[in-house]
């Protein structure tokens, strides 16, 4: 692992660390709007190479992140339900309005950037205003992170057949060493938390829970891989040293959330 991929790694994790252990639930929510309003801008100027998108809307859409908890929780789930047909709706009626200059292909770019950023970070906010939530938003970070580091490490010294042309550099040893590792991870930390922290979760739930979101991450991380692709970049932006921008570093965190808030609400 080069230097500035280690030391950016050092400065940022302190930092996760604190604001999910001490803040609060309108803080996490404020940070996870400001992250998601990096993410959006890269996502955004990626795009821009072939599409107009409508930031404005999409900017907005990220600081609704913020408001998540102050919604009554009665209320949350008809605002959450009416988001993606009114925010559909106001791209439409900007077509309408600006007379097609801003066009159909302009405002499907621009959904599926709020849709995938916004929507979906949404959820890592859910799990942590969850029941046990400050607990159990670590085996998202650990199932997204974890896979990232240890595929990145295994594939970089074992790997010999490679996985995809949407990401090259990319091996099958990679992925799978990724997988193995952050689910070994999710289960030390299961015990942990059934040690120390006075839970009772079932390790074999835990260690399909880790599969599933593993992969899914992984997902994730080829779909962020097949924008870049498609728009002839390498990385969202150099935001952070050694690892790209924001987008990059959240794509397979923001994927794999929203199955990881349908499973811990199994669990």
């Amino acid at each position: 692992m080069d230097i500035k991929r280690l030391t950016s790694a050092l400065l940022g994790f302190p930092l996760v660390l604190i604001i999910l252990l001490i803040g609060n639930k309108i803080i996490v929510d404020c940070a996870l709007s400001v992250i998601a309003l990096l993410a959006m801008n890269e996502y955004f100027n990626a795009i821009q190479k072939v599409a107009k998108p409508v930031r404005w809307l999409g900017y907005l859409s990220c600081l609704s992140i913020a408001v998540i908890h102050i919604v009554p929780a009665e209320a949350l789930r008809m605002v959450v339900t009416l988001a993606v047909p009114t925010i559909l709706t106001i791209l439409f009626a900007q077509v309408i309005a600006t007379e097609m200059k801003t066009s159909f292909k302009d405002i499907a770019y621009t959904f599926i950037g709020i849709f995938y950023v916004v929507f979906f970070m949404m959820f890592v906010a859910f799990i942590d205003g969850m029941p046990n939530g400050k607990i159990l938003i670590w085996y998202a970070l650990i199932a997204a992170w974890g896979t990232d580091i240890f595929a990145y490490i295994i594939g970089k010294y074992f790997g010999k057949h490679k996985f995809s042309k949407v990401s090259p550099k990319k091996s099958i040893e990679g992925c799978i060493g990724g997988t193995v590792a952050a689910v070994i991870l999710m289960l030390a930390y299961t015990y942990v938390a059934n040690t120390y922290w006075g839970m009772s979760y079932s390790y074999l739930q835990i260690g399909v829970i880790g599969v599933v979101l593993s992969l899914i991450g992984q997902i994730g991380d080829f779909s962020a891989s097949s924008i870049k692709r498609y728009v002839d970049i390498k990385d969202f932006s150099n935001l952070i040293p050694g690892h790209g921008g924001m987008l990059d570093r959240i794509d397979s965190l923001i994927f794999l959330a929203p199955f990881a808030y349908a499973l811990f609400t199994v669990l």
